[in-house]
């Protein structure tokens, strides 16, 4: 029990000594974490326009892997941060953030604007993490200090991943110019004094809008239109097959397979619809960025089991005509084909392939497949939440089912248009159809 005091008690503290004061340690550690919040969920944003611009498979997983936990990071981040006083409560990213990663996705060549990212960028916000460690008090603020540990782990993984990805490109007068928009902000966190810009300097982001590529890259692997058809001298899925049950389930697997890795375009035209909505909701983002994750991995079931099957990858054609016709349509037109159409509609046909592989006793297989449905089921979930969301920022305010309907025919009268425009880039005897997925099959 306190003994109570004689004295007369404190004065009331004024407005500019009362809360601020007493709890300025913790604003100042809430402010610092709203910056990283806000540079996390910007990377998200704009990294995924490098996604259908560079052409190695192996980097586009690479760098969907990335954008998803930076996801992850910002999440972590708004929760922690709103367990503290002055984090705020809305998302708004503030203006000198934004446009310094608005200026990160300009320049033409997809790895100049890589090194970018990789070389000005991530070390940025390494660096800023690394500030926040010491800034900040190893035990008071503890649950803060033990993500941001985990995520300097992440960023200095993500620093080695890349390093093979790097060099290809005539990149240093980039790098100089976007470390000296950096610079100008005194780094992310404002941790060092800001710098004047040279002089002569030029916004790019400012001088001209970006635009998404009318066709996503594939490098040096061959294209086409599509990998399905009904004619097994033309493309590896002859969609009759699927569903035949007179189909060797061993055929079915290596089409399945040449499925899952062509979801490399569902990788290609979602990550064009982040840069296009920037002021999504960060939940939206977050759930397109594992999305797109989730794509970028069933692209890689098939892409890393096709060659243990006897499939020389540089004979089989990536199609091209989904992106080549979405990157036509708005934000919410891509994004509505996608969840209600492609991928609500597949379910059938993929429930028969499940059945049939289940017969070749191929724990890996069905194992695969098995999160490969997993994932879309929530995929379209996803579709059902956030394409209303979307259609508003778009400012569409039709009902979802008739927005849905009318997209449907809208894609169909481009597909006429856009759709069937990139010839087979290997003769029929060199690249990989129906009728030789027959003969790697042992059926013939």
């Amino acid at each position: 029990m306190v003994a109570p005091s004689k004295s007369a008690p404190a004065p009331a503290p004024t407005s500019a000594t009362s809360a601020t004061g007493r709890m300025a340690a913790v604003q100042d550690m809430a402010r610092l974490q709203r910056i990283l919040f806000e540079a996390e969920r910007e990377f998200v944003r704009t990294a995924t326009t490098l996604i259908y611009r560079v052409g190695e498979p192996e980097l586009k997983y690479l760098l969907c892997q990335h954008v998803w936990e930076s996801a992850s990071h910002a999440r972590f981040l708004r929760e922690r941060g709103r367990e503290l006083s002055g984090f705020g409560t809305g998302e708004n990213v503030r203006p000198a953030l934004r446009r310094l990663f608005n200026e990160a996705v300009m320049p033409a060549d997809a790895y100049v604007a890589l090194a970018g990212f990789y070389r000005v960028l991530k070390p940025a916000l390494l660096a800023a993490y690394r500030h926040y460690l010491q800034a900040t008090h190893h035990l008071a603020d503890w649950p803060s200090r033990k993500l941001v540990e985990e995520f300097i782990m992440d960023e200095e993984r993500h620093a080695q991943e890349i390093l093979a990805h790097l060099g290809t490109a005539d990149d240093p007068v980039w790098i100089a110019h976007l470390g000296s928009a950096l610079l100008a902000q005194g780094g992310l966190l404002g941790e060092a004094p800001a710098l004047p810009l040279p002089a002569g300097f030029t916004w790019e982001s400012e001088a001209r809008a970006y635009q998404h590529p009318a066709t996503c890259n594939r490098g040096k692997y061959p294209t086409c239109s599509s990998v399905f058809s009904h004619d097994p001298d033309e493309t590896p899925i002859v969609r009759p097959w699927l569903v035949d049950p007179k189909t060797d389930a061993r055929v079915i697997r290596l089409m399945v397979y040449v499925w899952l890795m062509m979801e490399l375009d569902a990788v290609d035209y979602l990550a064009t619809v982040f840069y296009d909505t920037p002021e999504a909701p960060f939940d939206l983002h977050h759930d397109m960025a594992r999305h797109l994750w989730d794509e970028s991995r069933h692209s890689q079931f098939g892409f890393r089991q096709l060659p243990k099957l006897g499939v020389d990858l540089m004979t089989v054609e990536h199609s091209l005509d989904l992106y080549n016709i979405l990157i036509q349509m708005p934000p919410h037109e891509r994004y509505a084909m996608m969840t209600m159409e492609f991928e609500a509609g597949s379910f059938p046909t993929k429930a028969l392939v499940m059945d049939r592989v289940r017969e070749l006793s191929d724990f890996e297989a069905d194992t695969l497949l098995a999160f490969d449905r997993n994932d879309e089921q929530n995929h379209v979930r996803y579709g059902h939440r956030w394409l209303p969301e979307i259609m508003k920022l778009c400012g569409d305010t039709r009902p979802t089912d008739e927005f849905v309907k009318a997209t449907q025919a809208r894609f169909a009268e481009l597909a006429k248009i856009h759709g069937g425009r990139t010839p087979h880039a290997l003769p029929p005897e060199q690249r990989l159809t129906g009728t030789k997925i027959l003969k790697l099959a042992g059926v013939v």
